[in-house]
């Protein structure tokens, strides 16, 4: 049977095509434009949009699971919910959600809230599903490293409490082996949970620390000001958006990311390997 992968063209969905498509799996993908749609030899290419009922019920005609990722939008739930109900009308039983850790801590923050409430309607639906909770990406250091690189500072706010970051590729990986081992099983499984977190929680001062031994100089935190972040993202994305930011930040300042006991062993035996580091990540962009 096929596995439908939403978002497909991202950074998480690349990953996630690439790693099922190693596995031997039929994999479709789920596309707004098909000039991005680059995936290896294979892959069944569908255009069309979480909103749009129609082309949903094609990319799921003949779909066994479901990888939903729902990028941060300001109708995010909406398609969530449209996705999750046209899943279950058109016989998709078996779903991998991609949330974030701490969505029922995050509550004022609202791509947290939003999935919070996308996993409560799973439960409520008694939909069988693995939730994947990340937790702040690496790869979001992309959008800052010449930042830092120019100016000397690592200017993202993300406080002194720390943050189990993860990168996008031990994401993929993880959600491509939930996505087998429902897809195939021979029956239903049981909702559950995995946060998925970097081996190590890194707080401001720490992150630029590396930064500092890996480029040979000395990278400064400037502190936690989240309303000059604010400011500042709003220069190149939607006031909403960067409100939604700056919500976030202050909630890494005052309760962090940290991982649950168990969490990196259980991802570290899944994987069969360890986690990416932060500083392997930056050494490897810094260049």
């Amino acid at each position: 049977m096929t596995i439908l992968v939403t978002g497909a063209t991202g950074n998480v969905g690349s990953n996630v095509v690439q790693q099922l498509v190693n596995r031997g799996a039929d994999v479709r993908a789920l596309v707004r434009d098909i000039s991005k749609a680059k995936f290896p030899e294979g892959v069944d290419v569908v255009q069309g949009d979480l909103l749009d009922v129609d082309s949903l019920r094609t990319a799921m005609s003949g779909v066994s699971t479901l990888f939903l990722l729902n990028g941060v939008v300001a109708d995010e739930f909406t398609q969530a919910v449209i996705a999750l109900n046209v899943a279950r009308e058109t016989g998709v039983e078996r779903i991998v959600y991609l949330s974030v850790i701490h969505s029922d801590v995050y509550v004022n923050v609202p791509h947290f809230a939003g999935k919070f409430g996308v996993e409560r309607m799973i439960e409520a639906m008694g939909m069988s599903a693995t939730i994947l909770r990340p937790a702040y990406y690496m790869d979001n250091e992309l959008t800052i490293r010449d930042v830092v690189t120019s100016y000397g500072i690592y200017p993202m706010p993300i406080g002194d409490k720390g943050l189990a970051m993860i990168d996008a590729r031990d994401v993929g990986e993880v959600a491509a082996i939930e996505l087998l081992r429902r897809e195939q099983s021979a029956e239903l499984l049981p909702l559950n949970y995995i946060n998925l977190v970097g081996p190590d929680t890194l707080t401001g001062a720490g992150a630029a620390a590396i930064w500092s031994d890996v480029l040979g100089r000395t990278i400064a935190f400037p502190g936690n000001d989240t309303a000059g972040f604010e400011r500042n993202l709003r220069q190149f994305m939607p006031s909403w958006m960067a409100y939604d930011m700056r919500q976030m930040a202050e909630r890494f300042q005052t309760d962090g990311m940290i991982p649950e006991a168990g969490d990196v062993d259980q991802l570290t035996a899944l994987l069969g390997r360890p986690l990416r580091s932060y500083r392997d990540y930056v050494a490897q962009i810094a260049g």
